[in-house]
């Protein structure tokens, strides 16, 4: 019975959050996080940053960034507070402007947890999102091509309860790699669910930035003052970096 819940007869696999995630057993795994872990990731990367994702926001993560020698993030409030030093934060429109560090630990409760327990599982892990989906595509394109599973997996959000909310810019991203992937000629490969949500994206991308901008989550962020961040998450296809995790650190593995 698990092996129906794996979509293990499909080599392109998709599935929700931390349970999807270890459910799928894939060689190669994408942990999309639209609003805003992978996003974040990627524009860090981009810029030369070893990324190091972190579960936990607490003295946790102060004790893995003194282990690493690298800059702790800071929230993305405590980063915009008035004579603020300009920081590093969750924030992809953040990071855009803030100075570069060469090695930066970056909390994160779902997309960060997610890519941490699938590296322990042995998994190849990368990081996509709207902004290198094209690029994360040609990544898994050769995996799939080699022979190896692949799954993309969306992360999420929490409800109060700590229970999982599917959330549309998730889907949506998760759908730019897949559509991607799909137009290279690798879609007969794919599960139900993984062709659902290449579709769905394929059917959404003339309006992401309206899309992204009014889904639960876009609102969230508008409504706290973080507007610019749903912006720079809404550019597809940006920039061409993978950001793949090699000895716990995300860097870039576009080829």
């Amino acid at each position: 019975m698990s092996d129906v819940f794996s979509q293990g007869r499909y080599q392109v696999r998709l599935d929700w959050g931390p349970a999807g995630a270890a459910t799928l057993g894939a060689d190669v795994v994408v942990v999309v996080d639209v609003l805003s872990f992978s996003t974040a990731v990627t524009v860090a990367v981009d810029r030369g940053t070893r990324v190091i994702p972190c579960p936990w926001s607490d003295e946790r993560a102060a004790a893995l960034a003194a282990a690493h020698g690298a800059t702790l993030a800071v929230g993305r409030l405590e980063a915009t507070r008035a004579g603020a030093v300009v920081a590093p934060s969750l924030s992809p429109a953040g990071l855009l402007v803030a100075p570069s560090v060469p090695r930066l630990v970056l909390p994160s409760p779902n997309g960060s947890s997610i890519a941490a327990a699938l590296a322990d599982a042995g998994a190849g892990v990368a990081a996509g999102c709207l902004r290198n989906a094209r690029a994360v595509a040609g990544h898994v394109a050769r995996a799939v091509t080699a022979g190896q599973s692949v799954a993309v997996v969306a992360a999420g959000e929490r409800w109060a309860d700590g229970s999982l909310r599917p959330c549309l810019e998730d889907h949506l991203g998760a759908g730019a790699v897949l559509a991607h992937l799909r137009a290279t000629g690798h879609g007969d490969g794919f599960s139900p669910e993984a062709s659902a949500a290449a579709t769905l994206f394929d059917a959404s991308r003339a309006d992401l930035g309206r899309l992204l901008r009014e889904c639960v989550s876009g609102r969230e962020l508008v409504g706290s003052g973080f507007g610019a961040d749903v912006v720079v998450a809404a550019e597809l296809d940006a920039c061409t970096t993978v950001p793949v995790l090699v000895g716990g650190a995300f860097t870039d593995g576009h080829v």
